[in-house]
């Protein structure tokens, strides 16, 4: 008997840092268990380099990584989603278009590493930080008991994990 494998979308409304810098993470971690997907409202024409920077420099790979709309995922042959959570306090207000499926969803709002100001190290500082919230919330993701566990007590643990350290600020940006 296989296991289940879970899709799950990363929403910020760029798509240039937060949400594929958790695309990136899951596609790594949760391997076997979770497709991971990512995408924007408005879409950045390119992914931040400093959040390709990041990920490299903790070895995840690049390769497929690029802003997208959201729209590419509610179309019919779009694979039909689990999860879907918010990175990106923007995102989370806005009206996001039905998804096949009706995925459950959470917001797990991260401040805008792409809003600092300052010096390169500065920026590559808020980066780095971005990308350790974001790996903390993936990893008690990981660790919920998701077959086991039944819809209600699961939309609590999520909204948890989006209030876990490093939760976002009002007006962090779109990302």
């Amino acid at each position: 008997m296989s296991e289940r494998v879970y899709n799950v979308m990363f929403l910020c409304t760029g798509n240039s840092a937060r949400s594929i810098m958790a695309e990136a993470i899951l596609r790594v971690d949760g391997l076997g268990h979770f497709r991971a997907f990512s995408a924007g409202s408005h879409p950045k024409s390119e992914v931040n380099p400093i959040a390709l920077k990041v990920l490299e420099s903790f070895d995840y790979p690049l390769d497929e990584l690029r802003a997208k709309s959201w729209n590419e995922f509610s179309r019919p042959e779009a694979p039909v989603m689990d999860f879907a959570f918010t990175v990106c306090d923007n995102a989370a207000g806005e009206i996001c278009p039905v998804w096949p499926g009706q995925p459950m969803t959470a917001h797990w709002g991260i401040d805008d590493p792409v809003a600092i100001e300052g010096t390169d190290i500065e920026k590559e500082r808020a980066f780095l930080l971005a990308f350790k919230y974001l790996k903390q919330r993936i990893s008690l993701f990981l660790s919920l008991p998701l077959a086991s566990i039944d819809k209600m007590a699961l939309g609590v643990k999520l909204e948890e994990i989006g209030r876990a350290e490093g939760a976002s600020t009002p007006n962090s940006g779109g990302a």
